[in-house]
């Protein structure tokens, strides 16, 4: 028997899914709200989620991600009547099991649903004879749902001999992912052999990769091993795949099929029994397009994907990185572990990161070195361009009158009470208690800041404290969350 939970404001669909399921001897659970639903899949650990997308409080695609980071992990079903390309395409980029337009048959259902929860009765009897066997991470530091979710891949997929592209910005971590692919993979004991494609001449690429006979050209008096060959037994890493030039990807796609190749100038075919992991920083699809990347090596490369998020995507894992680095930095340097005060960590998490946690361990090398005798680090040690923008971005959507408001003329208001008349009507009661009303942008600039402040309280409380979930909720970024949180005092664990 399955717990399963169905979110879909239609109480006649909700009501028939329910029944269809609970004759099917599952357990049911309701919600017709997308809030409700969201907050049901994180405390019932249900198995599957049946998912509308128009809900009246939000889009259910985009409630997804937080669903399957629920701690049950459960396989949700997208069930909509209002089915677009668009949309199928993003529930199914977002991990979801299944995309059904409504109305959907009773078999179409039962189908779906009995495949869900057969891939989870065989994914869990295969963890279960793998033991506890723990996955080799080394530098991969975090434990957001976003690394998890990758994490999981990477142990699903080590041990096979598919292809793996990685894909991500730059400086999210591909390269440490390819070395955990093949530490965790049966090749480990074998090479790890990098290739740059960036940095490859383009009159030299083919005889780095395939080697070359002796005498191939003037100058080659010996026997040169390419890196291919090098790769035999074990991982070949292409980082930055989509530098290569369209006429090495037409020779590497017979090498990558065959897995033979011959040197320059050689006579015989040689074989390499390596395993081919990729990485890139851009949109391989799009190059496809353009004509600048061929399509049938991309099918080839791409038989797992795992694409790393932004570090702006997992906010919660700053402090765990910037530890850990810390720790390293403050080794290397002899001197003792330093401390950070709460504004040097709400700065971090503030920053967008566009380089990523490549960005994130230089700056601590630049605070390192300015605070190298203090012990205690402070946002006055973060590089400068890192503090204007933080603090330009405070601006963002706001009035510079607004963001100078004085602080908020009451603060009898209790979170609980009706916010919107509340605020007003105490603010007006208190200005009556005084001779002089104040000027009507003095009021309106208090009201903003009152209602401001209210709503980041119950926020803060209704989201448990959770930044991710908080972001969720609000719409917001996690970095303009924790702005505000700071901007009003409202403390973040």
């Amino acid at each position: 028997m399955a717990k399963i939970l169905i979110i879909d404001d239609e109480k006649l669909i909700n009501d028939s899914l329910a029944r269809i399921f609970k004759e099917m001897n599952h357990q049911v659970i309701q919600a017709f709200m997308l809030g409700k639903g969201v907050d049901m899949a994180m405390s019932e650990n249900p198995d599957i989620v049946f998912l509308d997308v128009r809900l009246p409080d939000g889009n259910g695609i985009h409630k997804l991600p937080e669903i399957k980071a629920a701690s049950s992990s459960p396989e949700v079903i997208i069930i909509t009547g209002y089915a677009d390309p668009d949309s199928a395409e993003l529930a199914i980029k977002s991990n979801a099991w299944d995309y059904l337009k409504k109305p959907a048959s009773m078999g179409a259902i039962k189908l779906v649903l009995n495949r869900a929860l057969q891939y989870r009765s065989e994914r869990d009897v295969a963890m279960s004879q793998a033991g506890s066997k723990s996955v080799k991470r080394e530098g991969i530091i975090g434990n957001s749902s976003e690394i998890l979710a990758c994490l999981d891949i990477l142990a699903r997929s080590a041990e096979s001999n598919s292809n793996i592209l990685i894909s991500g910005e730059t400086g999210t971590g591909k390269e440490l992912f390819s070395r955990a692919i093949h530490e965790n993979s049966q090749r480990a004991k074998n090479d790890f052999v990098i290739v740059d494609c960036a940095s490859l001449p383009e009159n030299l690429i083919e005889n780095l990769l395939f080697g070359h006979a002796k005498g191939a050209f003037t100058g080659a008096d010996k026997k040169q091993e390419g890196l291919v060959k090098q790769a035999d037994s074990g991982t070949l890493f292409l980082d930055e795949i989509g530098e290569l030039p369209l006429a090495t990807q037409k020779s590497f796609l017979r090498v990558l099929q065959e897995r033979r190749f011959r040197p320059l100038g050689g006579s015989q075919e040689i074989k390499s029994d390596f395993r081919l992991v990729s990485a890139t920083n851009r949109n391989l699809d799009e190059m496809v397009k353009e004509g600048k990347f061929r399509n049938d090596l991309l099918f080839r490369i791409r038989s797992v994907s795992i694409n790393l998020p932004p570090l702006k995507k997992r906010i919660e894992d700053i402090k765990e990185l910037t530890v850990s680095y810390l720790m390293k930095l403050c080794e290397s340097h002899n001197i003792g572990m330093k401390g950070f005060s709460p504004d040097f960590m709400e700065a971090l998490n503030a920053y967008e990161w566009p380089g990523n946690v490549r960005e994130l361990y230089a700056t601590l090398d630049w605070a390192i070195a300015r605070a190298f005798y203090d012990p205690t680090m402070f946002p006055q040690h973060l590089p400068p361009q890192i503090r204007v923008c933080l603090a330009r971005s405070s601006f963002d959507g706001e009035s510079v009158e607004e963001t100078m408001a004085p602080a908020p003329l009451s603060a009898n208001v209790s979170p609980d009470e009706d916010r919107a008349g509340t605020l007003v009507s105490q603010i007006i009661q208190d200005f009556e208690s005084i001779d002089t009303l104040p000027k009507w942008h003095d009021f309106r600039i208090s009201v903003i800041a009152e209602a401001e402040s209210e709503y980041l309280k119950s926020l803060y409380v209704k989201s448990d404290k959770n930044i991710q979930k908080a972001a969720g909720l609000s719409g917001l970024s996690q970095p303009r969350l924790y702005q505000l949180y700071r901007k009003y005092r409202i403390a973040n664990n």
